[in-house]
């Protein structure tokens, strides 16, 4: 399946569009990561893991022919994103070993809901523990994050998106994450949309240059978002044409000016050391998009575990 850049995710059925209304909570419908695009990370994490002499642990401890029944499980509230990663760390470990998936990306999960059985031979399940845990535990991370921003800002109209602010080779997975957290994407690198920034701006010689420059040279399915950190800029660049325009550090009152301005000419995107605490009074200020580095670059870890089946146990 292609991923699209945008990725906007509809609104919740029968969410109420005004501001002050109640947000949803829901699981969002998005269309999951093909095997083939996934596979050569999740076997690459594999075999950093198990080095140049396999687990030494499970091999040495583990009879061969043992085999186990385990289950995945939350252990605190959160987001769900990354099952098909943690299948695949299961099913390249070894074909034997059974993934029953009981929960799908983008339930909204409780301590204790279970999310998939596993069962198959032993050592080779517990092989590949860790890299499944770290896949679900990260990506649930980022994806209960951005659920937490977009539930607060839905009401409102404005989405929040994700930035390049990304961990090395995990920019894929952790924007699919995002999408799962009722989030949309920014760029996926720089080659898919042009964003003139304040250094590209002073090179060029100012806003008009820059986007003259951009405009001349780009396709007609390539977007222009300019930088923005003051009105005047802003005003620069409304005139110049650009698609979209990031607000940058600015304070609600001038973020307020900033859409009046744009009028609807442009999208508006506000962005620059955006909290938790901030985004209600940035999206009541109007912007389209509030861009969140965090979603991606420092979210906590969801706590999933993976614990033994007890006897007579029938999950």
């Amino acid at each position: 399946m292609s991923i699209i850049s945008e990725a906007i995710v509809p609104a919740a059925a029968g969410a109420a569009s005004h501001a002050g209304a109640s947000a949803p909570t829901q699981e969002w419908d998005v269309a999951p990561l093909a095997d083939v695009m996934l596979e050569p990370l999740v076997r690459q994490t594999l075999r950093e893991d198990l080095g140049r002499a396999g687990d030494l642990t499970s091999n040495l401890i583990i009879p061969a022919q043992a085999t186990a029944k385990l289950r995945l499980a939350a252990r605190e509230e959160g987001v769900l994103a990354g099952m098909d990663l943690a299948r695949l760390a299961f099913a390249l470990m070894d074909a034997r070993i059974e993934f029953r998936p009981l929960l799908r990306d983008g339930a909204r999960l409780r301590q204790g809901d279970v999310l998939a059985t596993v069962e198959g031979p032993a050592r080779e399940i517990l092989s590949a523990e860790r890299t499944a845990l770290n896949f679900l535990g990260h990506l649930s991370g980022v994806a209960s994050a951005t659920a937490r921003i977009a539930d607060v800002i839905r009401p409102y109209g404005t989405r929040v998106t994700c930035t390049r602010k990304t961990l090395p080779g995990l920019r894929m997975v952790q924007k699919y994450a995002v999408r799962v957290g009722g989030g949309s994407n920014h760029r996926y690198g720089l080659d898919d949309a042009i964003l003139i920034k304040d250094n590209h701006v002073a090179v060029a010689g100012g806003v008009k240059a820059a986007v003259e420059r951009a405009r001349r040279g780009a396709g007609h399915m390539v977007a222009i978002e300019l930088e923005v950190d003051t009105l005047e800029q802003l005003k620069e660049g409304l005139e110049a044409g650009v698609n979209i325009v990031l607000l940058d550090n600015m304070p609600p009152d001038m973020l307020r000016a900033a859409v009046r301005m744009v009028n609807g000419r442009a999208v508006t995107e506000a962005s620059g050391r955006v909290t938790p605490q901030a985004v209600k009074a940035i999206a009541q200020a109007g912007v389209d998009y509030i861009a969140i580095g965090a979603i991606t670059h420092s979210v906590a870890v969801l706590d999933i575990g993976l614990d033994a089946v007890e006897a007579g146990d029938h999950a």
